[in-house]
């Protein structure tokens, strides 16, 4: 059985989840309880329901969990967006995370339909 911690992508999620709370630790004081607390929580929900579906019973189960990784990998994204519109994030390093973010969502969705279609079968 492999583990949630070599598929590829928890590790990128991973990687891009260290990012943000590197980039955050930069924001307004008076957004710690705002935007600075909703982009930690949506892109560590990625991983996070990354490893928690990994280890459910059966594919269906899993498919919902990466499917909730990539609702909320697109909360994130939008919240770097508005983060970078704001100027808390440099436009070069919201470039980055968003190009990770589309590789990513392109990666978890194939994932996601393998497991469906494995489930079906």
């Amino acid at each position: 059985m492999q583990r949630f911690t070599d598929l590829e992508v928890w590790k990128l999620g991973h990687q891009m989840t260290l990012e943000v709370y590197r980039l955050t630790k930069a924001f307004p004081k008076d957004e710690l309880y705002g935007l600075t607390s909703q982009l930690r929580r949506s892109m560590s929900s990625v991983p996070c329901n990354i490893a928690e579906g990994s280890k459910r019973k059966t594919g269906a189960d899993y498919a919902r969990f990466l499917n909730v990784a990539e609702s909320s990998l697109a909360e994130a994204e939008y919240q770097v967006m508005l983060s970078r519109d704001l100027g808390f994030i440099a436009t070069t390093a919201a470039d980055a995370i968003i190009g990770n973010a589309d590789t990513l969502a392109r990666k978890l969705h194939n994932l996601r339909v393998k497991v469906e279609g494995a489930s079906k079968g």
